[in-house]
């Protein structure tokens, strides 16, 4: 069954969360509550995670007023290798589990790019993110790309040897690893004092879409009226 809610380009400045913790609706409530309007949450890369995105917590975040976007867990944070064969498993797994999600065609799905182990030669980090980006786009969704650290590409390959156009910045990526010429669409920051909310102790990080120079935001699954901005 396909998850309710249309499909909306994410404006400049609309403020959100990541986490890879399960969402109750107290939680989603106090999130709308709190003025944050998306949240990316993650689906599997090989084996079942007990706190992966369900449908019925994909209801509640919507149901809450919350836009949705999915993200794939990653292998490593510290120290894995990508490869063309790699990309093109894990690019069906996103897409197979956002369709068992019934996350409609048209929702941008990010693929983790952190941790990739110092010395891996960059054309197989570039074959195994073109190929994640053919399988997940090949499903009607669009790929973007969460570029975290030690991501193993330079700014320019970024931009130059990848066939993404959406791209999500860590908190701790510098200005000089954004992807040249192209830009973020959406920069992660660390919780700040006023991003806490009282009485909720979900861990999460704070994600904000932004204009870029090219055009081109991410695009999440909302209800209708989305965003309904404080």
């Amino acid at each position: 069954m396909t998850l309710p809610g249309h499909i909306f380009t994410a404006p400049d400045g609309v403020r959100g969360i990541d986490t890879t913790e399960r969402i109750t609706p107290r939680t989603a409530a106090a999130l709308h509550a709190h003025g944050y309007r998306f949240c990316v949450r993650y689906v599997r890369r090989d084996k079942p995670h007990a706190t992966a995105l369900n449908s019925t917590e994909a209801t509640t975040l919507l149901d809450s007023g919350l836009g949705l976007m999915i993200v794939q867990y990653v292998e490593s944070e510290s120290a894995w290798i990508p490869s063309a064969a790699k990309g093109t498993t894990n690019g069906k797994v996103a897409a197979a589990e956002a369709m068992k999600l019934g996350v409609p065609w048209g929702v941008t799905i990010w693929c983790d790019l952190e941790g990739v182990k110092v010395g891996t030669p960059r054309q197989r980090v570039i074959d195994y993110c073109n190929r994640w980006h053919l399988e997940v786009a090949a499903a009607g969704y669009v790929p973007g790309l969460y570029v975290g650290y030690h991501a193993g590409l330079t700014a320019s390959q970024l931009y130059l040897k990848l066939r993404f156009t959406h791209y999500w910045g860590a908190f701790n990526l510098n200005s000089d690893q954004f992807p040249a010429v192209r830009g973020l669409q959406m920069k992660q920051s660390i919780r700040r004092t006023e991003d806490v909310i009282s009485g909720v102790q979900l861990d999460f990080q704070v994600d904000r879409v932004a204009a870029d120079r090219l055009g081109g935001r991410p695009t999440l699954l909302a209800l209708e009226g989305w965003p309904e901005l404080p």
